[in-house]
C-alpha cells in the first residue's frame, strides 16, 4: 500500500478546510492504535519510516515540502508542521537557503547533544579526548539484558573509558550495547577513531541515537573509579545512567557514567 493510500480523503479534505493539527477521523497508521491520530502526526510517522528504512539517511538532503506534499497528498502546511516537530527533536536539521537534512552526530551542532556536562564558569568545555580502557563481549547480566529488551546471557559489548577536558579526567562511562547489533566493534577500531562515539555507531554500524532516558543520583567514588578520576576515595560524583534509543524505540545503549562536578555542572532545559 502506498503513503498516500494510508491517508483517508475524509482526513485529508478537513485538514485542507479547518487547518493543520486537527484530529483526523482517517484510519490511524498504526491498525491496532485505538485512537485517532493528527493528519501531520501521520505525515511525520512516513517521514521517520522513510528515515528508518535508510531511504534518506543521515546527512542527506530530503524532499521539499512541496514534493513531500504532492506525495502525501496534503498540504505543504501539513507537511511543514510535521518537519518543525522532526526538527525540534533534532531528527531534522533546516539549512537556510539549502533545505531540510537528517541530522546526524557528525554535524557540529548535534553530536553532543546528548552530553550535557558544562563548565561552572560558562565557557564551552574545550576539546574532549576519549581514553578506551577496555571493550570486550560478554554476556549481558540480567538488568542489562531487560534494558535493552535481550533474552538473559546473550551476547553484549561491553566498553569503558574515561572522557576528559583539557587533560582533566571529568567522566567514567561503563557502556553496554547489543552484540548482534554492534559485532566488529573492539577497542582497537575505538582507539584509533577520532570523533563523537555516536557518530562512529551512525557511520559503521548504521544505528542512530533518536533519543535517551536517564536517572541521576549522587553516589560516592569507590576506590577505582576515583583512581581513574583523580579525586579521592569518597569524593561525591553524579551518576547519571541512560538508555539510549534509535527509531522504532528500540533500545541499542545503556550507560552508566560517573561525572566529577568540582568545575562542571550537569545542564538540562525542560520545556
Amino acid at each position: 500500500m502506498s503513503a498516500t493510500a494510508r491517508l483517508s480523503g475524509r482526513a485529508v479534505a478537513q485538514d485542507e478546510a479547518a487547518g493543520d493539527g486537527v484530529e483526523a477521523p482517517a484510519r490511524p497508521l498504526a491498525a491496532s492504535s485505538p485512537r485517532f491520530s493528527p493528519l501531520y502526526r501521520q505525515i511525520k510517522a512516513l517521514i521517520m519510516g522513510s528515515m528508518q528504512a535508510g531511504q534518506w539517511r543521515p546527512g542527506e538532503l530530503i524532499p521539499s515540502e512541496n514534493e513531500l506534499a504532492a506525495r502525501y497528498g496534503v498540504s505543504q502546511g501539513t507537511v511543514r508542521k510535521a518537519i518543525d516537530e522532526l526538527a525540534g527533536e533534532n531528527l531534522l536539521l533546516r539549512r537556510q537557503g539549502k533545505g531540510t537534512f537528517v541530522a546526524t552526530h557528525h554535524e557540529a551542532r548535534t553530536q553532543y547533544r546528548f552530553l550535557r556536562l558544562r563548565r561552572d564558569d560558562g565557557q564551552e568545555p574545550e576539546a574532549m579526548v576519549s581514553t578506551v580502557l577496555e571493550c570486550r563481549r560478554v554476556r549481558s547480566p540480567g538488568e542489562i539484558a531487560r534494558a535493552l529488551a535481550l533474552r538473559p546471557g546473550e551476547t553484549v559489548v561491553m566498553l569503558r573509558r574515561v572522557l576528559s577536558f583539557s587533560g582533566q579526567p571529568a567522566v567514567h562511562d561503563e557502556i553496554w550495547l547489543p552484540g548482534a547489533r554492534f559485532r566488529g566493534l573492539t577497542a582497537e577500531r575505538l582507539a584509533s577513531y577520532r570523533g563523537p562515539l555516536y557518530a562512529l555507531f551512525e557511520s559503521e554500524f548504521g544505528t542512530r541515537m533518536i533519543r535517551a532516558s536517564e536517572r541521576i543520583r549522587a553516589q560516592a567514588a569507590d576506590t577505582s573509579t576515583a583512581r581513574l578520576l583523580g579525586v579521592e576515595s569518597g569524593t561525591p560524583l553524579l551518576l547519571v545512567e541512560r538508555v539510549s534509543y534509535t527509531y522504532g524505540d528500540v533500545p541499542v545503549e545503556v550507560r552508566r557514567g560517573s561525572y566529577v562536578t568540582r568545575e562542571f555542572h550537569y545542564q538540562n532545559e525542560l520545556s
